[in-house]
């Protein structure tokens, strides 16, 4: 077995069982594994038909066959041994193969048993398939997404990864604070649904209040409002505002010469269409790299769309080192930031059935 160093951050200790999928469960484990985690893969032979040298990383992995009764007893001797196990797969899955909850923590109590899905372990859904589109549309996000036409996602960040591997992660972290007291794992149901569902919060309280209209087209979080959606720049690059608050708004129209007349105006929705033919004129006139000089660092709420190539160059996230470089690859750098146990993102290397593990 090839020798690791020692893992630093403030999970170091905590060992993890993870079971191969897709979508949120490896983005969660890896968030544990960045922390300090002991997170120990078991894969299937050829992986989960999506290698991912971001997400993947920080496991130890263990290539078994957990349909064969050896590899199903390997899973039971870590299990035995870990502190939590992760597993994406559809309700019943796990118990099919001998390693639900109940037979786990039979064996050991102090196991937190943390499952992803989209529709949850129960419900009408529970056994259909689906994806990041299909929880957003049902949780009532999806909705309220762009201007006009169908509906559009954004990527599946909020479905699989807001509403889905952060949610898991927090459970976890939730069960293993609780079991300090009672000595005790659990069973976490962490379903996007339920999480997109929570995301929403925000919407719901102002929407019921009034405060925010979920009309698409005056919903002043989805592109509909003039000051907050992006525009195209001399060169065909695009630069993104956000001055929502009267103050930011102020500012951006100081910094772009514009009619003060328009600050009486900012929420008159009669008026919008006007003051975005204004903004997409003064913006087209400039290159992005130009807007960058007159409005960053300024509190007209002002950032370039930038590619995913290009943020890591950002002077900002260069300064914060938000990315790193490993395995030849640049990556996102571990979050969030801990003051005395910052945690490290390390390589993944591959285990032999036979190595001894924990």
């Amino acid at each position: 077995m090839e020798d690791m160093p020692p893992r630093q951050g403030p999970l170091a200790g905590i060992k993890v069982l993870e079971f191969i999928g897709i979508g949120p469960a490896p983005h969660c484990a890896m968030l544990l594994a960045d922390l300090g985690a002991d997170v120990v893969r078991i894969e299937r032979l050829g992986g989960n038909g999506w290698p991912n040298p971001v997400q993947d990383r920080g496991r130890r992995i263990l290539q078994l066959d957990i349909r064969a009764d050896s590899g199903r007893t390997r899973c039971l001797e870590l299990a035995a041994k870990a502190d939590v196990l992760i597993e994406g797969y559809r309700p019943g899955v796990m118990e099919r193969l001998g390693l639900g909850p109940d037979i786990l923590r039979a064996l050991n109590p102090r196991l937190v048993y943390g499952r992803i899905t989209g529709w949850g372990q129960t419900g009408p859904l529970a056994q259909t398939a689906g994806h990041d589109i299909n929880y957003i549309a049902l949780a009532g996000a999806l909705a309220s997404m762009g201007t006009s036409g169908p509906p559009l996602p954004p990527l599946n960040l909020v479905g699989d990864y807001g509403g889905g591997s952060m949610l898991l992660a927090f459970g976890v972290l939730a069960a293993l604070i609780e079991r300090q007291s009672s000595g005790r794992g659990q069973v976490i149901d962490a379903a996007i649904i339920d999480g997109v569902s929570s995301l929403m919060s925000l919407f719901t309280g102002l929407a019921a209040t009034a405060s925010l209209s979920m009309e698409r087209d005056r919903n002043l979080l989805n592109g509909a409002a003039p000051y907050y959606r992006s525009y195209a720049c001399s060169d065909g690059r695009h630069i993104a505002v956000g001055a929502l608050e009267p103050k930011f708004f102020a500012e951006l129209l100081e910094k772009l010469g514009m009619d003060k007349r328009w600050l009486a105006l900012q929420n008159a929705h009669e008026n919008w269409p006007e003051l975005e033919a204004e903004f997409t004129r003064i913006f087209a006139m400039r290159t992005q790299a130009e807007w960058c000089i007159l409005l960053e660092s300024t509190d007209a709420c002002f950032a370039p769309v930038l590619t995913l190539s290009e943020a890591p160059h950002h002077p900002h996230m260069q300064a914060r080192k938000t990315y790193i470089q490993m395995d030849g690859q640049q990556q996102s750098a571990p979050v969030p930031r801990f003051s005395r146990t910052p945690g490290e993102a390390r390589s993944s290397v591959t285990l032999k059935p036979e190595d001894d593990i924990w």
